[in-house]
């Protein structure tokens, strides 16, 4: 019954109201990014959520569009601003994609969304982590998060899947908590945010 309807219904009225809560909070982030990303301080992207089925993500932009002398974008770490690497270490970057929740396109917790152009590259058992609603936060991100590699991520985001409960997504939102405060697998070593999956890693 959680599954298939509580999960549903806590997802809409957390998200509701937390973006009432935290709306302060998102006014001066935005503010902060619209000065330092030249008047774009959001970050649309389009990902698969359950069932594959594409929409579009919304995050605070947290990395700038510089490029080199030949027109391609700079790495990661070389994009990533002062503000924008405060509001990625603090979990700030999230808050917007309560109105992905709101909308039915991601719940608060469940598999992260990655990029569509990982769907062909996906195993059949990887592919599973498309059977629920993807997350804001999940069982992988209180796991290592982007200091793990993708193989230990698609098992963590399976084994959710699989055990899926009312309990579990309350440890995980209290997990969430303990590691916006500590701040722990932001980022691989060396990187900013993590390496593209490859189908192999």
């Amino acid at each position: 019954m959680y599954r298939y309807f509580f999960k549903r219904f806590f997802d809409f009225l957390i998200a509701f109201v937390g973006l009432i809560l935290f709306a302060p909070i998102f006014i001066i982030v935005t503010i902060g990014l619209f000065i330092a990303n030249q008047g774009k301080p959001f970050f649309f992207q389009k990902r698969p959520g359950r069932n594959g089925k594409i929409f579009s993500i919304v995050k605070f932009k947290t990395m700038n569009d510089k490029k080199d002398e030949n027109g391609n974008l700079l790495s990661d770490a070389d994009r990533l601003t002062g503000i924008g690497s405060f509001v990625r270490k603090t979990s700030l970057d999230e808050i917007p994609q309560l109105i992905n929740v709101l909308k039915g396109d991601m719940a608060l917790i469940g598999p992260r969304p990655l990029l569509p152009q990982y769907l062909p590259l996906y195993n059949m058992e990887q592919k599973r982590r498309h059977d629920v609603r993807p997350g804001i936060t999940g069982w992988a991100q209180v796991n290592g998060r982007n200091a793990i590699s993708w193989k230990r991520k698609f098992e963590l985001d399976v084994w959710y899947v699989d055990h899926l409960s009312f309990s579990l997504d309350v440890k995980i939102f209290f997990l969430t908590i303990k590691k916006v405060f500590i701040k722990e697998g932001i980022s691989q070593e060396g990187q900013a945010t993590t390496e593209a999956f490859n189908g192999f890693n």
